[in-house]
């Protein structure tokens, strides 16, 4: 009788150590689980900052050429005209962009890592994948587009300096140019297509 109750107290003793175990494992998943939706929000508002910081950035520069710019009195209309609406559109394109990342920055904070009634990967699919990618077009558009206005500053400052007017002007539109044609050709064809696929993921093609 004496080794049948060291028995039954050795299984029960293993049945308490069993629960404590798998109490332990349940507590770690979830500790687990809070970590990983904690990294995941992170992540995103890491993105999110980059493009409203960049977005507020360039918006900026704009609006400062836009405002306070001398324009010559005997500027081309047309070259006027020309300016003020890529500047505008510059402006509109990164106001949207930064708008956008900012509003999504906010709801992503308020996300609850803790009880996480849904999934963030879920909640960024359904709520914030369409307006990321907007604000990644709207930046994108941009900043040809600001190129474009730096193109146009030289024939715009220079206007009145009739020796040196046209090299000094074609030289900043070239470089502008030469701008241009690296982001379309490298950085836009490189990443644009990346950072817009939802299911991207970095790789190690050695493996």
């Amino acid at each position: 009788m004496f080794s049948a109750g060291m028995n039954m107290a050795d299984m029960a003793w293993e049945v308490k150590c069993r629960e404590e175990d798998m109490k332990q494992r349940a507590l770690e998943n979830e500790r687990r689980a809070i970590d990983d939706a904690r990294r995941s929000v992170d992540e995103k508002a890491q993105q999110l900052k980059a493009v409203a910081h960049q977005s507020a950035l360039i918006g900026g520069f704009t609006m400062v050429a836009l405002v306070e710019m001398p324009i010559p009195s005997n500027l081309n209309s047309a070259q006027l005209i020309i300016f003020g609406g890529t500047a505008s559109s510059v402006i509109g394109l990164m106001l949207l962009a930064m708008l956008n990342a900012t509003f999504m920055l906010v709801a992503i904070l308020k996300y609850d890592c803790v009880n996480r009634d849904v999934k963030f990967s879920d909640f960024w699919r359904k709520r914030c994948e369409s307006d990321w990618k907007l604000a990644l077009r709207c930046f994108s558009y941009g900043v040809p587009l600001f190129m474009t206005v730096l193109a146009q500053v030289g024939w715009i400052i220079f206007w009145d300096h009739e020796q040196a007017t046209i090299y000094a002007s074609t030289l900043v539109s070239l470089v502008a140019f030469i701008t241009i044609v690296f982001w379309f050709a490298h950085t836009n064809r490189k990443w644009g297509g990346f950072l817009l696929s939802t299911d991207a993921k970095l790789y190690n093609p050695n493996i």
